[in-house]
């Protein structure tokens, strides 16, 4: 078999593109049952994701921003709604069908070291899955763990090492060069840096932007941390209670949100002001997060938005344009 390297593999990436989106998925939704009772983790979401573009989604923790992300892999199966990547439609795919499509699909974990194989070498574990899928030699394989050690900026020496042997930057970067392995098109990041030190996640954030300009990667990145959302993004969907409340390229969202909890979240990002008249009071978030096993009426969020009216307590607000790509689910939006 020939021997695949990633130059011939940003070759292929950058060739002409279809015009369909690479992911497309239309009102999906998950339910749990616990306490004998439903969960609605994730309710009727959509949206489109171009190759080589980003959508990052953002919320509090509960939102089922991981959910999503695990269902647009079928990690986890939607009770209803459609995803199609790539132009397949993964929820009528049957599972010997949808293994060899996991070659297009990866995921980048938030825990580096619980996602690894303790008893597994770093060569070991970024070969398996190329073993798994009967691709190239050994020797191939083997030559292609060190080129992607190097191209995630670790050492030769790294691929003999036991995940407890390295920091937690790391083995993060093993988790990329690991994803990486199979050539993907797609790669969910699930909170893939707030478990690392803020110098490092500096690093591995520029290092996944260099690696989708070069190959052409399609991310979903998931994360709470919205200065990071904002670098990254081209797209943003913002999820509370597993609804989307808010979604508009990353730009216009960043400069002109327009849900009331989308602002709140914005007004919580601690910024260095470029001059004492740009100061900012930085903003908390009032009340908690109501349980996702009995949520509030109408609009989930108006226990805790100021600009709640009666309307907001009873009627479920309808996603209304705020402008050709930017919509928000707010009765206030006209």
């Amino acid at each position: 078999m020939p021997t695949i390297t990633l130059r011939a593999i940003a070759r292929r990436r950058l060739l002409p593109l279809p015009s369909d989106p690479l992911l497309r998925v239309e009102n999906v939704s998950k339910t749990f049952r616990t306490r004998g009772k439903k969960l609605r983790a994730v309710q009727n979401v959509s949206f489109t994701l171009e190759a080589g573009k980003t959508l990052g989604i953002v919320g509090e923790s509960g939102s089922g921003k991981s959910t999503l992300g695990r269902m647009v892999l079928r990690l986890l199966e939607s009770d209803k709604g459609k995803i199609v990547f790539d132009g397949v439609d993964l929820t009528e795919l049957k599972k010997n069908k949808l293994r060899a499509l996991r070659q297009d699909m990866q995921i980048i974990f938030q825990d580096p070291r619980a996602s690894l194989n303790p008893t597994m070498t770093v060569r070991d574990a970024i070969e398996d899955a190329m073993a798994i899928h009967e691709i190239g030699t050994k020797a191939s394989r083997r030559e292609r763990v060190v080129e992607l050690l190097e191209r995630v900026g670790l050492p030769y020496e790294v691929q003999f090492a036991y995940p407890h042997e390295l920091s937690g930057g790391q083995l993060q970067r093993v988790g990329i060069a690991r994803a990486l392995s199979l050539n993907p098109k797609l790669i969910v990041c699930d909170e893939p840096v707030s478990a690392l030190d803020v110098s490092i996640q500096v690093q591995v954030i520029q290092l996944l932007r260099d690696l989708q300009k070069e190959f052409n990667l399609a991310y979903i990145f998931i994360s709470h941390n919205l200065a990071v959302v904002e670098y990254l993004s081209d797209e943003v969907a913002v999820l509370y209670l597993g609804e989307v409340v808010e979604q508009a390229p990353a730009d216009e969202l960043f400069k002109k949100p327009t849900h009331p909890y989308t602002r709140v979240l914005l007004n919580s990002i601690l910024k260095i002001p470029d001059s004492p008249e740009n100061r900012q009071t930085m903003v908390s978030i009032q009340g908690e997060v109501p349980s996702p096993l009995n949520p509030p009426s109408g609009c989930a969020f108006h226990p805790r938005c100021s600009f709640a009216t009666d309307a907001c307590k009873t009627v479920k607000p309808e996603r209304k344009k705020v402008s050709e790509h930017h919509i928000a689910a707010c009765h206030l939006v006209q």
